[in-house]
Order: C-alpha cells, then structure tokens, then sequence
C-alpha cells in the first residue's frame, strides 16, 4: 500500500472513528469464511460495522478520538465491531454469536462513550436491552396511565350498565 494510501484510509478511519458511539475488539483466530459471512450478516441487520483493519492503522487512526483508550489491544488478528447509534449492539451481537465459538473468537476489550470496558463489561452490556427494546419499554410506561385513566372512567359505566341488566333479568324471570 502506498503512503498516501495509507494516510488516506487513516483519515477515513478517524472520521468513523469520531462518530463512534461504542465499539468492541475481537480476537480471531480459525475462523471459516463462512462463520465470517454470517456474523458479518448479523452485524449489517444490528447497524454496525465489521472492520479487519492492520493495526498500525487503527493505532493512529484512533489517536484524538474515544477509540484511543482501546488502541493497545490492536495486536494480532483483530476485528473492530463499531457502532454509531445503539450503545448495546455490538456487544449483544457478538457476545450470542460467540457463545459457541469461545475458543474461535474472543472479546479483548470495548469502549462505550470513550470509556474502556473489559471482557466483563462487554458481556455485561450485551445483557442490557437495546435501543428498541428501551423505546419499547418507554412506550409502554408512557401509555400505561393512560390506558388505566381510561378503564376508571369506563368502570362506573360498564357497572351501572350491569346493575340494569341485572333488574331487567330480575323482571323477565
């Protein structure tokens, strides 16, 4: 690769890199093009970006950004699982995909808001829901009231409604 090449891509690399809103490094060692395509699938439907990427560039690219606090764990066959909008993805992305290949791939290290995260935390923030299932939760919590507003309005209705029927089976029997 030529230099301007490289400093081309650098550059390009700490623009996404600046937009970053949580990334996850990812050891990989073994790991059939076909197991690759499909986490590489998962990864496009969860919006976040999969990038093998040489580590001297990552290194430098990450220099000035939240990145930088994960850029010694650029060594060896790597991957970087970047994020610009939920916090949560790559980290539940690959912590589900790699309950059955512990001993192919391995999470080193994450980074959310420019704060490192170990293994633990990756894995613990794989647990927490998505930016969906938040909105979702939300969305709940927010019509809950009102759908109990709108059953203790029709309560005193609906009763009175069975108190007539009730005398008017009374009458007919």
């Amino acid at each position: 690769m030529l230099k301007s090449e490289k400093e081309e891509m650098i550059k390009e690399l700490h623009e996404k890199f600046s937009r970053t809103k949580s990334a996850v490094v990812a050891e990989f060692s073994k790991v059939d093009v076909e197991t690759v395509t499909k986490l590489r699938k998962k990864f496009r439907e969860g919006n976040v970006e999969y990038k093998v990427i040489k580590n001297t560039l990552a290194r430098r690219a990450a220099q000035g950004t939240d990145l930088a606090v994960i850029a010694d764990d650029f060594t060896g066959p790597v991957a970087l699982c970047l994020s610009y909008g939920d916090v949560v993805a790559p980290a539940k992305i690959l912590a589900e995909f790699t309950k059955d290949l512990e001993d192919k791939i391995k999470i080193r290290s994450g980074v959310v808001d420019g704060r490192k995260v170990d293994v633990a935390g990756v894995k613990q923030l794989a647990k927490l829901p998505g930016l969906n299932e938040l909105r979702a939760q939300l969305l709940g919590m927010i019509t809950q009231p009102a759908t109990k507003l709108v059953r203790t309005i029709a309560a005193p209705g609906t009763q009175l409604a069975r108190v007539i029927q009730a005398h008017a089976d009374k009458a007919q029997g």
